[in-house]
């Protein structure tokens, strides 16, 4: 009889355990998304102002626009992982800007709106779980170091088998690629 309830109690602490880790699991791939979302919405923006200074040739120089190194948030990143988050039953409760190895990301805190539940591990019932997750923006094409913003710029992108060239004397922002030829975004290690 007292092996039958060690057994009983056993699975129920597996149990107990393993509804945790679910919770975790879930708080783990709501950070990840909210924090990849807050990277991509970066990383358009950062195509956005790509084309503007091509476009007007004034401020910085455009070629520093591809290494990624002028991002700049204006809010619709948070956004954006507010609104992953929400998706994934949970809510941003940490966010912001970050760099990793010198490329521009969003470091992200999630805690879930449910809770762990109910088991035999008293106030479990109340523990709402919470996660983690940086996300980078990287550069994916390559200049040749003599180019000159004046003119006609030739450069490869990771992947692809033809070179882009942007003349900024007959540029229109639909000659630039999509910002996921330009640009990666991916979780960091």
């Amino acid at each position: 009889m007292w092996l039958t309830g060690m057994l009983l109690f056993i699975s129920l602490a597996f149990f107990a355990f393993a509804q945790a880790a679910s919770a975790r699991n879930g708080a783990q791939s709501a950070a990840d998304a909210a924090a990849l979302a807050a990277a991509q919405a970066t990383r358009d923006e950062l195509v956005d102002g790509l084309g503007q200074a091509i476009t007007t040739g004034e401020g910085d120089d455009w070629l520093d626009w591809l290494d990624g190194a002028v991002a700049t948030p204006d809010g619709e990143a948070e956004a954006a992982a507010d609104a992953l988050a929400a998706e994934n039953d949970s809510h941003v409760s940490g966010f912001e800007p970050d760099e990793v190895n010198g490329y521009p990301g969003y470091w992200a805190e999630v805690t879930t709106d449910y809770t762990v539940g109910d088991s035999i591990i008293p106030g479990t019932e109340a523990k709402h779980a919470k996660a983690e997750a940086t996300a980078v923006i990287k550069p994916r094409c390559s200049l040749a170091e003599a180019a000159d913003p004046e003119k006609v710029v030739e450069f490869m992108c990771d992947g692809d088998d033809e070179p882009i060239e942007i003349d900024p004397d007959d540029f229109d922002q639909g000659d630039l690629p999509d910002a996921s030829a330009l640009f990666s975004v991916h979780l960091a290690d």
